[in-house]
């Protein structure tokens, strides 16, 4: 990917814009807390000297490990994102680079874990595995992962979310602004010829929100955001319905989020 087509993407991600970055932090789910138990161990210690967390954004994905790792470094390309990822996070051994994932900057075999979270169908995978598989030092682990699904008490918010959340992506069509991706799967870590071993795991975690998180959860994609803009209404999009359903949803509940996790040893 060339600096101006990554520099066009950031653009029309719609993370840039004024109060994006506090309303994500806000709002998205936290990385699944079972990582931090799952991944030490698969790369052969208790504690990581290093943790690499590609397209870091505002820094939920990095500072989850300030408590388990000695150092984390946050890589995130959009300015505006890293600078929040920065400000937000109070943790001494937690530190951000405002790089692409394609050229990290980082030593050679330096991570003992290199992660990503919502992140990796955004990156060119002929472009970020060799990266990774650089960085990661022998027996290291890289672990993609992706909320897939969300579960309420109540039925009807989520319904609304998952419906809204299908209609974005056909009205993105239809105006032609759906942006390449390459959806994660094992077959695609297998391929790169980075790891010796891969796997596909499903885990979930539970939150609390309530309905003004979940519309907030809806509006921290950039691809409903960018939508809105480009002029379609919500009543088309289906966020009128959300926002009536989440209404219902006056306290906080309990949110269970499932997870996909791709895992690769080096």
């Amino acid at each position: 990917m060339t600096d101006g087509e990554l520099e066009r993407r950031l653009e029309a991600s719609g993370y840039a814009r004024s109060g994006f970055a506090a309303q994500y932090d806000a709002c998205r789910p936290r990385p699944p807390a079972a990582l931090l138990d799952l991944l030490p161990p698969l790369a052969g210690g208790e504690r990581p000297k290093l943790v690499v967390d590609l397209g870091s954004g505002t820094g939920l994905s990095a500072r989850i490990w300030a408590e388990r790792a000695h150092e984390v470094v946050g890589v995130e390309p959009n300015a505006a994102v890293c600078r929040f990822a920065a400000q937000a996070t109070g943790a001494g051994n937690v530190r951000y680079v405002e790089r692409s994932a394609y050229d990290t900057g980082l030593a050679d075999g330096c991570a003992d874990i290199v992660t990503a979270s919502q992140s990796l169908q955004w990156m060119r995978p002929e472009q970020v595995f060799p990266e990774i598989g650089r960085v990661l030092r022998d027996g290291g682990v890289f672990c993609a992962y992706a909320y897939v699904s969300l579960q309420t008490p109540l039925w009807e918010p989520e319904a609304r979310w998952a419906e809204l959340r299908v209609r974005k992506n056909e009205l993105r069509e239809q105006r032609g602004l759906v942006e390449t991706s390459w959806p994660v799967s094992r077959e695609r870590l297998e391929e790169s010829g980075v790891f010796r071993s891969t796997r596909e795991l499903a885990l979930h975690s539970v939150e609390h929100g309530d309905g003004d998180r979940l519309v907030g959860f809806a509006l921290s994609e950039g691809s409903l955001t960018t939508l809105l803009e480009a002029g379609v209404g919500e009543e088309e999009v289906g966020l009128d319905r959300l926002r009536l359903a989440a209404a219902k949803m006056s306290e906080a509940v309990p949110w269970w989020i499932g997870y996909r996790v791709w895992l690769g040893l080096k």
